[in-house]
């Protein structure tokens, strides 16, 4: 079958959910996929922040294969190897006290909206708490995790969602002092907002919701979905502000590709919590995913990946605010590490992704008006200058 016979074949069967752009991936190979016909393209999406140490990477594919070879499945009612040493590396990445394997920052996001409730019900003896979220957040699209995203074009068709849900404006601490009341159990916020355009904490909002949350005894949630796991120069985006979450949930390049996400604790939360029997999951960090895990931090420590995102960030950021000077339709960018957004005017984002992909290059948006930069943490200066460039001709035939 030639590629469109395949997408047609895909229309067929699968729940159309996404609208798809028009090609079919066959493989892939450091920073490049490879569609089916054999065209080349440079990766600046990353499956979504997700593959960030690209496709292939040494060592990375044999862990998992010696994994299969060993063992894949055996629930959470026994321990396996990987789960322990998974369980150190996290730790070890965020100074932090509990975490528990999900398999999805989704399922990520419900565990710590349950945890920051079981915090409040173990010291009050009732339920019936509530949750401070941010507008133009994403969380994710079950019901929990979806009432607790600040966009209605998200939520709406899935009313009544969950209750106990007020929302406040990112980086706006008096906005988020005004919805906390004694019913509040918890403010939970992205790092770095991305669906909503990629837009950076300020340092004094999320120190102050770190001084808040510590007044009222409630929990700090932060969501390092996607800017976790090295993309902004850190091994978690709040590392870089100095302020430590309660909770933090984390997926996409925790495993790198394969499905795996996870919520984690502090000593404080963990301790009044979730305890046996509150909490569950089949497949949840079952010995495949967390080998995976176990070798992206040793890849991570070995090769030095976050230094890496550290030392090559500021040039993509200098090429990027260059863009922005010499084209009037790019009104500024914003964003950190490896975690970066163009502000479009003029022309929709999705005519620059399309004409982007023609000419072999994946960018996504983010929101209406953001064209959004989230490439494998190995890229290099030449494969920044390789995606200027074709940018560059996008915006020039605009």
């Amino acid at each position: 079958m030639n590629m469109q016979e395949q997408m047609n074949r895909a229309e067929e069967s699968i729940l159309h959910t996404y609208n798809r752009f028009p090609v079919v991936f066959e493989r892939g190979e450091g920073v490049y996929l490879y569609d089916t016909e054999g065209r080349k393209y440079l990766d600046f999406a990353a499956g979504i922040a997700v593959n960030s140490l690209g496709y292939h990477y040494p060592g990375y594919d044999e862990a998992l294969k010696d994994q299969i070879d060993r063992l894949t499945h055996i629930s959470n009612l026994y321990y396996s190897v990987p789960l322990a040493e998974a369980g150190r590396k996290v730790l070890n990445a965020s100074g932090m006290s509990r975490v528990f394997f999900t398999n999805s920052g989704t399922e990520a996001i419900e565990g710590a909206i349950k945890a920051a409730r079981k915090y409040a019900y173990q010291k009050t003896g009732h339920a019936g708490f509530e949750i401070v979220a941010m507008n133009e957040s994403f969380h994710g699209r079950s019901i929990g995790a979806l009432s607790v995203t600040g966009n209605e074009h998200y939520r709406e068709p899935f009313e009544p969602l969950m209750g106990g849900v007020r929302f406040a404006d990112f980086n706006d601490l008096e906005s988020v002092k005004a919805q906390v009341n004694d019913k509040t159990c918890a403010v939970i916020c992205e790092t770095v907002q991305g669906e909503g355009g990629i837009h950076p904490a300020s340092k004094e909002f999320l120190q102050g919701l770190r001084a808040l949350c510590d007044e009222k005894d409630i929990l700090l949630i932060l969501d390092e979905i996607q800017c976790g796991m090295g993309r902004t120069g850190h091994y978690f985006a709040w590392q870089a502000y100095g302020v430590q979450p309660d909770i933090m949930t984390c997926a996409k390049a925790l495993g790198c590709g394969v499905p795996v996400g996870a919520f984690v604790l502090n000593e404080k939360a963990a301790a009044m919590s979730l305890a046996p029997g509150d909490h569950g999951t089949t497949y949840g960090g079952n010995p495949f995913v967390l080998a995976a895990v176990n070798k992206v931090f040793d890849i991570y420590e070995k090769d030095g990946i976050i230094n890496h995102v550290q030392e090559t960030a500021p040039y993509l950021e200098e090429r990027l605010d260059d863009l922005a000077h010499r084209y009037s339709c790019v009104k500024g960018r914003r964003g950190m590490g490896f975690m970066q957004g163009l502000v479009i005017e003029g022309r929709t984002v999705s005519s620059v992704v399309k004409a982007s992909l023609d000419k072999g290059l994946l960018v996504i948006s983010a929101g209406s008006d953001v064209l959004r930069l989230v490439p494998p943490l190995i890229i290099t200066k030449e494969h920044i200058d390789e995606m200027v460039r074709i940018l560059e001709e996008c915006l020039d035939e605009a």
